[in-house]
């Protein structure tokens, strides 16, 4: 067995069984990556693939537990590469991270040029998504952090760290008639907010979930007229005089043609986390990331997070913690 083969198969399933698209990746050829398969399954005396013709259609039930085996071993050859590396080059290497917009454009500026002042060698990747499509990278090793408030908690493979609370804002447009309705001294109230239409997040987004818990909770229906992931839409089609919008707080500055009001009185506050894979080696530099964005996440806390076996045992770890709010 080699681990050149297991890479092979690993690359396959990566291409949706498809040997042409793997062997591309691989920069080899694609009788060769059939070859090593075979040769492989031989040696093991079970299938890894079933077969339609030249063409791999499923993977058989020893194949998926041979697979989540050959990931385990990738994940730690990359961990061997990452001790060479920080005992070899400390401030060399690479990061990569996963998040949504709105963690991009509000939460992490600060931070990724603090970073990149501190370690200029190390490469810094970005990837933009849905909160399930990053949890999935991180849950793959595709990058080394996943920053989001949904969807995480779905993955077991996943170690979830709290990084700080948020809440909401309600934007009006100016000359809005519940405007005059606060500045007579009404509180703003979720009956209130339910009577007009709504322009907030698409559900799986930026704490969408709840809000609607929050609406739900008082029997109330409130018309959604446009969602959106990104908070800057949001805001267009509020000055559209489309509806009111409910965003994130930490979105909302300098907005001179709106009407910022706080809501945080009227939802539950969600949580922002940064989530990586189970087992993953952290580089100084990694730990020195995480605790430049969430100054309460020091390294020997972290640490011990990645040491604790279960979720139960990582969120208890982080129960008497008070986290920065945003």
């Amino acid at each position: 067995m080699k681990l050149q083969q297991l890479k092979y198969i690993r690359e396959v399933v990566r291409h949706d069984l498809n040997v042409s698209a793997a062997a591309e990746a691989l920069f080899t050829s694609q009788p060769g990556v059939s070859k090593q398969i075979r040769m492989l399954e031989d040696e093991l005396g079970v299938e890894i693939f079933t077969r339609n013709g030249k063409h791999l259609s499923h993977i058989t039930d020893a194949g998926l537990q041979i697979l989540e085996i050959v990931d385990d071993i990738f994940l730690q050859v990359e961990k061997i590469r990452s001790v060479s590396e920080e005992f070899t080059h400390e401030s060399r290497g690479s990061l990569s991270i996963a998040t949504t917009h709105t963690q991009a454009r509000y939460a992490l500026p600060e931070v990724i040029e603090s970073f990149i002042e501190k370690y200029p060698l190390v490469s810094l990747h970005m990837h933009q998504g849905t909160p399930k499509q990053i949890a999935e990278m991180a849950s793959k090793g595709e990058v080394d952090f996943a920053i989001a408030t949904e969807a995480l908690e779905h993955f077991n493979d996943l170690t979830l760290i709290p990084c700080y609370s948020w809440n909401r804002s309600v934007l009006l447009p100016k000359g809005h008639e519940l405007i005059e309705l606060l500045e007579d001294g009404e509180a703003l109230s979720l009956e209130m907010i339910a009577r007009y239409p709504l322009v907030t997040y698409v559900f799986g987004f930026t704490g969408r979930s709840r809000l609607d818990e929050a609406f739900l909770s008082q029997n109330l229906s409130p018309k959604v007229v446009f969602t959106a992931a990104d908070a800057d839409v949001i805001k267009t089609y509020v000055r559209l005089g489309l509806g009111i919008g409910i965003v994130a707080s930490m979105a909302c500055s300098d907005e001179e043609d709106l009407v910022v009001v706080d809501a945080s009185h009227l939802f539950e506050p969600s949580i922002t986390k940064l989530a990586f894979r189970k087992g993953s080696y952290l580089r100084n530099y990694m730990f020195d990331f995480i605790e430049t964005f969430a100054p309460h996440l020091s390294k020997e806390l972290v640490q011990t997070a990645l040491n604790k076996p279960s979720k139960l045992q990582v969120e208890a770890l982080f129960n008497s913690i008070e986290l920065p709010t945003r």
